[in-house]
């Protein structure tokens, strides 16, 4: 990468001079092309892991929840956990899916993917003084970040553009189609909430030492908050769960409903573009 980079400064440097306002653009790109080759087969391999997790559950979940009284056993449950979950309609196949595949699947599982790269890609890099020999081609700070913040849409796009297909494909074959309208706004309105979490791994990249340390701190951070969002539903501290990334996601009000909390999505965006100024600004003053 770092000859990437150099390489994109000499020819900056040969069709203008070096404050080009074109040469953090340049230099953003080449990182973010060099991030995103490194995340293709990651993301494949992910795309193709969840995709035959949740076919199991369209395959086989109506066999397992048929003659159980599915609403009876979700009011004997306690309510911290039927919010954890957002355990609703388990006797039909979106319900089913919303509240297990895709709680665990993308509210916890995908989110904590993301922040645990992003993360680890600056952090790490700065343990191992890459990017220190990457800032000496020079390139910008802010384009280090924003190009690795880029190449996370890579794994986004990919899982968020097979997972619903092959879902959506196995429904028909069992005879239990889900709406497809519904299933690809769910995996639409995931986008915003999976880059609020890699922005948000961004910053603990540039806040915490050490790559595999960030990235746990990251991979804490998406349970740690998807649990206090649960628990303090319904509680007189709710209003801490408007802390959560969690709260802005309900697989269940889409998949189930049919309800699309467009508010929600601003919501994420605005908590993704703080995360990114955050992370620019620490990052700027950080001895590298």
């Amino acid at each position: 990468m770092t000859n990437d980079v150099a390489d994109a400064d000499s020819a900056r440097r040969r069709g203008g001079d070096a404050t080009d306002p074109r040469a953090p653009s340049s230099a953003t790109l080449t990182i973010a092309r060099y991030e995103a080759e490194r995340l293709v087969v990651p993301s494949v391999a992910a795309a193709v892991a969840l995709s035959l997790f949740g076919s199991l559950y369209v395959w086989i979940g109506p066999q397992v929840t048929a003659g159980v009284d599915i609403e009876a056993l979700t009011e004997a449950l306690p309510p911290a956990l039927r919010a954890l979950f957002g355990l609703e309609s388990l006797g039909s196949v979106a319900g089913l899916l919303a509240s297990e595949f895709y709680t665990l699947g993308w509210i916890v599982g995908l989110a904590a993917y993301v922040a645990y790269v992003a993360a680890g890609r600056v952090a790490g890099g700065v343990a191992s003084d890459r990017l220190d020999a990457t800032l000496s081609a020079p390139t910008p700070r802010a384009s280090v970040l924003v190009g690795t913040f880029l190449a996370l849409l890579v794994p986004i796009a990919v899982v968020n553009g097979v997972v619903p297909l092959a879902l959506y494909g196995v429904s028909i074959a069992v005879g239990d189609a889900l709406s497809l309208t519904r299933l690809f706004a769910l995996h639409a309105l995931s986008v915003p909430y999976l880059l609020a979490w890699g922005a948000a791994g961004l910053f603990l990249g540039v806040a915490v030492d050490g790559g595999r340390t960030a990235g746990r701190v990251a991979l804490g951070a998406v349970f740690a908050t998807w649990i206090v969002e649960a628990v303090v539903t319904g509680s007189d501290y709710e209003w801490v769960g408007a802390l959560a990334p969690a709260r802005y996601l309900d697989p269940t009000a889409v998949l189930v409903r049919g309800e699309y909390a467009l508010d929600s999505v601003a919501v994420l965006l605005g908590v993704t573009t703080l995360f990114l100024f955050a992370a620019t600004a620490l990052f700027a003053r950080r001895d590298v």
